[in-house]
């Protein structure tokens, strides 16, 4: 659960949104919500449903019977943190309504365009098993996702925790950060020098995925732009203000996981994403770079 944990602070403080698989009962929204409250950061959760519509989502403009005037009233997505659960639940039409935002920072209700607040993050969760009563997330969409997180079963011992956990009052967590903090370590994230060698080696990278024989779709250009801004983040992370090789490989998975479409063929071999991914890294040689500047 670290690791997870890890990967979602990465994608904040790079500006990305995260999307978590897991199946029911992982904890997944719980951690959403105390990752919030850990930051000190709004919260705000949606269910989606097939019945759920755009403006349930971004808002809409009502009727002042007092005044006769129509004001708006802003919907769940003027947040800080919007966990988006099951978003696999909801018609296409609805999940589009979480695209201007997630791209653009911004949602715009009837002609008017209105910001959103800053940092903003969304948390989308969906089931992997359930095939039914749900709708396929498209490729564009997904492309969105900076990180896609898978979300295990935990470990024994940390089970039996869990049990002891709920066997008293939890205390509350408290915040050890803001919103105002988080915002200055993200604009400082461009800061973190990376030589052009790793720059080639980025693009080598998802290259090299467009052209291998099992995959039916390799990374995209903002693919290896989430690549480099992934990276950075780990790199400060762990203390530095340059990049290194194993920055960008310890972040390859997560970010190209759901951006590469294995062929059907490969895939009745018993070959999988993480396989393939590791077989980048292997093949795509690593470039001498430059000092640090």
């Amino acid at each position: 659960m670290s690791d997870v944990t890890d990967q979602m602070l990465m994608a904040l403080l790079a500006g990305g949104h995260v999307l978590l698989e897991g199946v029911p009962g992982t904890a997944k929204t719980t951690l959403c919500r105390t990752f919030s409250m850990v930051l000190g950061i709004h919260y705000e959760r949606v269910q989606f449903t097939p019945d759920l519509l755009p403006s349930d989502v971004t808002g809409t403009q009502v009727l002042d019977r007092q005044t006769s005037d129509f004001i708006l009233r802003k919907g769940p997505i003027f947040c800080q943190l919007l966990l988006a659960d099951e978003l696999n639940r909801a018609p296409a039409r609805t999940q589009s309504a979480l695209l201007e935002g997630m791209q653009e920072r911004q949602v715009t209700i009837e002609g008017k365009t209105l910001p959103l607040p800053e940092p903003f993050m969304v948390l989308a969760t969906q089931n992997p098993i359930e095939q039914e009563g749900v709708y396929r997330l498209p490729e564009a969409q997904l492309d969105r996702f900076l990180f896609r997180i898978h979300v295990g079963y935990p470990a024994r011992d940390q089970e039996i925790d869990m049990l002891a956990l709920h066997s008293r009052p939890a205390a509350k967590p408290v915040a050890i950060t803001n919103a105002e903090e988080i915002v200055g370590i993200q604009r400082q994230i461009d800061s973190v020098f990376g030589a052009r060698e790793l720059q080639e080696y980025i693009i080598d990278l998802a290259r090299k995925s467009r052209q291998h024989p099992d995959l039916a779709l390799g990374a995209s250009p903002r693919a290896a732009i989430n690549l480099m801004k992934a990276a950075r983040v780990h790199a400060l992370m762990h203390g530095r203000h340059f990049l290194t090789h194993e920055d960008i490989q310890a972040i390859c998975l997560p970010v190209l996981s759901h951006r590469l479409i294995i062929r059907p063929e490969s895939e009745m071999d018993g070959k999988t994403i993480g396989d393939i991914v590791r077989q980048l890294i292997q093949s795509v040689p690593v470039l001498q770079t430059s000092s640090v500047k």
